[in-house]
């Protein structure tokens, strides 16, 4: 996932991973390159070795520094005022007045990343209240440039062109601009645009809203079948529906469940609000609907949304063909929704150093090229990750980018192989970010959030293939199929049912309805039903999953979802293409990597080979799947000859 703390600070999120603790003198194993994982957990953030975080220094000395430069930030907006008279008089001009504006946003950039950078593993309340004042300095700056977009329009297309064929330095902002000419009928007057700009200082409240009250509404408790009693807390709920037992699997799951419903009424209400300000944003903007209004600033047609659903659906038999696989794996005579997320190995407990998954990282991707590896070698050795938890550090991982900085990699390490991946992962998108900073202009160098979720998946594909050629165990080959497709089903059909029904919900609330708590319960279970394939006698799903719902926040950040699926589906089909193709695939994927926002998103997956209005693009990623579900099925069949 991305947020955007002020237009330009990039946030990159997957789902956390368990945590695997150990003791305290596993520190100097560690380094010494052995298996075992140091353990910060319960110790302060000042007590984490420097070398195992990253370096907000690239951004700022001291924290002192950054306050200083907030103030100056927050005083030289002020510029902005007398700079936009007759700022599209003249090329010179208009040059001078973006090019203040693109030093103040990359200072914005800088400040927000700085304190996301402490307010992210320090549970020192001074760095909230910081982040608090930086976020109202941030609305201010946004309020000063609300002009900016009518006089683009006033300028025009043509009037702009012959501004860069005088002053070739603006062609910098050939994109920014015609995305703006994009919105033509949809932006409105001045002041009317200043006013929607407040909107801004109370639009994320639902969301915000439902993110605390699923944290802070007492959790359930619950005692397991050897008399432990155990609060179910996301952590916790997160680890126990992974047990072996699958009756604590489904009592587990149940609870956790069951205490949400509790609060069902009030997270309807939120997501109602929710909605509706989407809606609200929508017809402010003219747009024919919320999904129009979303898709359109990227030139991306309602129809890409559709033909995710509808492709998806057509191959709902292949999810239910790893679901078949997946229950005899656990050795069950009848899968449930709780079991999917169950282990099928009890025995695969390898770790890896921090050390050895980045070996295995550096060699799965050396058909990349020397450039690919050398920017991985600066990775490693310029601290660019924050690799364990400390205490006051939540459980997560995902990448920060600020323009001409290394990004900032945010991990939760453990030692296992899933953790390994989600390493892949994270610098899939670092590289991403790190390649477009080097070959675009700032104006163009952050790539849309639809591409995203491209360049990390990517890397997990090629990490994969790799792991597969070494590894000569079918024990261990069986683990890494069935983690992997676990990942890959999971992005491709879960969110493509989550899609589907946050479609659902805005439709309702554009035909006028509320969204109830009856109402979504309903449609969420009906769809986990139909995909999970009940019907088919698949996977049987209980009542209690409809309130699933509840514990999902991207449902609420505006069509945001399935932007995983298309990101997974492409990633195949790149993957695929170097594995090909070699050298000359490699670099097609690289020229991907190095565009940045210099296109759009659909014509930038063109160019590296990938056309998501050609069914061929989906049929070969679910080739690929298929090819491995394959591979599963013949593993099982030699195991079970020879067991």
């Amino acid at each position: 996932m991305i947020k955007n703390a002020a237009n330009n600070l990039k946030i990159v999120l997957i789902l956390a991973m368990a945590i695997f603790l150990v003791g305290q003198q596993d520190m100097l194993a560690s380094r010494q390159g052995n298996r075992e994982i140091p353990d910060f957990s319960n110790r302060p953030r000042s007590e984490v070795p420097v070398e195992f975080t990253w370096n907000a220094e690239d951004l700022f000395p001291s924290l002192n520094e950054w306050k200083a430069e907030m103030k100056s930030f927050s005083r030289d907006m002020e510029a902005i005022d007398a700079a936009r008279v007759g700022w599209t008089a003249l090329a010179g001009k208009m040059l001078e007045f973006i090019t203040l504006t693109e030093k103040l946003g990359l200072r914005s950039e800088r400040l927000n990343a700085y304190i996301h950078l402490f307010t992210a593993t320090d549970d020192d309340p001074k760095y909230s209240a910081l982040s608090g004042e930086l976020h109202s300095v941030n609305v201010r700056f946004n309020q000063k440039l609300s002009f900016y977009n009518k006089d683009i329009l006033d300028l025009g297309g043509e009037r702009f062109a012959s501004y860069v064929n005088e002053e070739p330095r603006l062609a910098s902002f050939r994109m920014q601009v015609d995305g703006i000419l994009r919105l033509k009928n949809h932006v409105l007057p001045e002041e009317q645009q200043r006013i929607f700009s407040l909107a801004s200082l109370f639009s994320g409240v639902p969301a915000r809203a439902a993110n605390k009250l699923n944290d802070e509404m007492p959790p359930a408790e619950i005692i397991l079948k050897d008399g432990s009693k155990v609060t179910l807390n996301a952590e916790n709920y997160r680890r126990l529906r992974r047990s072996n037992d699958p009756e604590e699997r489904s009592q587990v799951m149940a609870q956790y469940w069951r205490n949400k419903k509790r609060f069902e009424n009030t997270f309807a209400v939120l997501f109602d609000g929710a909605i509706k300000r989407h809606l609200f944003s929508a017809q402010v903007g003219k747009f024919s609907d919320c999904l129009e209004a979303q898709l359109f600033p990227n030139a991306i047609g309602s129809g890409i949304y559709h033909n995710l659903i509808s492709s998806v659906h057509e191959n709902l038999p292949v999810l239910h063909r790893f679901l078949t696989i997946k229950k005899w794996l656990l050795g069950l005579e009848t899968l449930r929704y709780e079991d999917i997320h169950a282990p099928a190995f009890k025995s695969m407990d390898k770790k890896f150093s921090f050390s050895e998954a980045e070996k295995l990282i550096k060699a799965s991707m050396r058909s990349l090229g020397k450039s690919y590896s050398n920017a991985l070698n600066k990775a490693f050795a310029g601290r660019w990750m924050d690799i364990y938890l400390n205490k006051g550090k939540a459980s997560n991982a995902y990448m920060i980018n600020v323009h001409e900085i290394p990004p900032f990699v945010y991990l939760d390490y453990n030692g296992s192989f899933g953790s390994v991946a989600t390493v892949a992962h994270e610098l899939g998108h670092g590289l991403h970010s790190y390649f477009s900073d080097k070959k675009q202009p700032w104006a163009m160098s952050q790539y849309p959030i639809f591409l995203a979720e491209i360049a990390s998946t990517f890397n997990e594909n090629l990490l994969m293939e790799y792991m597969l050629k070494i590894g000569k165990d079918d024990q261990w080959r069986l683990y890494l199929l069935d983690r992997h497709l676990d990942m890959t089903m999971s992005s491709i059909f879960h969110e493509t049912m989550l899609a589907e029904f946050e479609l659902a919900m805005h439709r309702r609330v554009e035909a006028g309805q509320a969204l109830t708590a009856d109402w979504l319960n309903q449609t969420y279970l009906d769809l986990v039903r139909q995909y999970y394939g009940q019907g088919q006698h698949v996977c049987e799903v209980d009542d209690y999953i409809q309130s699933e719902w509840i514990g999902v926040p991207h449902l609420l950040f505006n069509y945001y979802v399935y932007q995983y699926s298309i990101g997974r589906i492409a990633s195949l089909a790149l993957s695929d293409m170097v594995l090909r193709e070699g050298p000359v695939g490699a670099e097609r994927y690289m020229d991907f990597l190095s565009a940045g926002g210099s296109d759009y998103p659909l014509e930038t997956l063109k160019k590296a080979g990938v056309d998501m209005s050609r069914p061929d693009t989906t049929k070969a990623a679910f080739r690929r799947i298929n090819t491995m579900l394959d591979e599963m099925e013949m593993i099982i069949a030699r195991l079970n000859k020879s067991g």
